[in-house]
């Protein structure tokens, strides 16, 4: 199991002191947050600390951190996707890194989670980059159709499940909009973990009981909670 979060976002000071304790790093692409000043100094960070590199890509809209949805054709999302993807590599390339995979941020993510068309469009996107780049996606009861859809594409996928996020009784994320939707206590996020490193299982926000197949789990950097979490987690998985 891998640990893996969101950094490079300009929104808190802790990526100095998570990035230690992870092994991949989803950097903001610049659409939702940061600027290459950022990414470039967030990818040196991750090299530092041997982390593996992904692109965080979004819609572009930085005045709502990329958590609202905005319709987009097929050719303007792979587009938009592509460009930011195409940002990271190159500052990747200039840093002697490696893109290694991508996982969408926010309301891309969401909906591509939601919506069979718009993730198929994501698969495309990057098959048609690099085939090779890994796409993180959350893990589901049954993810058969996404599977069917990236193979199809010629693209690889690896399943994580959100440490600090609460999950419907369908194993999607609980919107944001709902209160408490975000576990910002330390003791309950590592339960949470705990029960899924042990049992592949995690508790929707109703008590109902979901069974994933998880390789990588995600804390979000700018909880709170964020630093303690991840370093109990890096003790529970390594030492």
């Amino acid at each position: 199991m891998q640990l893996n979060c969101d950094l490079g976002e300009k929104i808190h000071d802790n990526d100095a002191l998570i990035m230690p304790y992870i092994n991949m790093a989803n950097i903001a692409c610049g659409f939702h947050a940061s600027d290459p000043l950022t990414i470039a100094n967030t990818i040196k960070l991750a090299l530092t600390h041997n982390v593996s590199i992904g692109a965080h890509p979004s819609y572009n809209d930085k005045i709502n951190f990329g958590r609202i949805s905005i319709d987009h054709s097929p050719e303007e999302l792979i587009a938009l996707i592509q460009y930011q993807i195409g940002a990271l590599h190159a500052l990747c390339v200039s840093n002697n890194g490696v893109l290694a995979y991508v996982k969408p941020h926010g309301a891309l993510y969401n909906d591509m989670m939601k919506n069979p068309l718009i993730f198929e469009t994501v698969c495309q996107a990057i098959a048609k980059f690099d085939a090779t780049r890994l796409l993180l996606i959350q893990a589901l009861p049954d993810s058969t159709l996404f599977k069917k859809i990236a193979k199809k594409n010629g693209i690889t996928l690896m399943f994580e499940a959100f440490a600090d996020r609460e999950y419907t009784d369908e194993g999607l994320l609980v919107s944001r909009k709902i209160d408490h939707s975000v576990i910002h206590d330390p003791n309950k996020i590592i339960q949470r973990c705990n029960q899924l490193l042990n049992n592949n299982k995690i508790t929707s926000i109703n008590g109902k009981t979901l069974t994933l197949e998880v390789d990588t789990l995600c804390v979000h950097g700018d909880n709170p909670a964020a630093i303690k979490v991840v370093k109990t987690l890096y003790e529970l998985l390594y030492k």
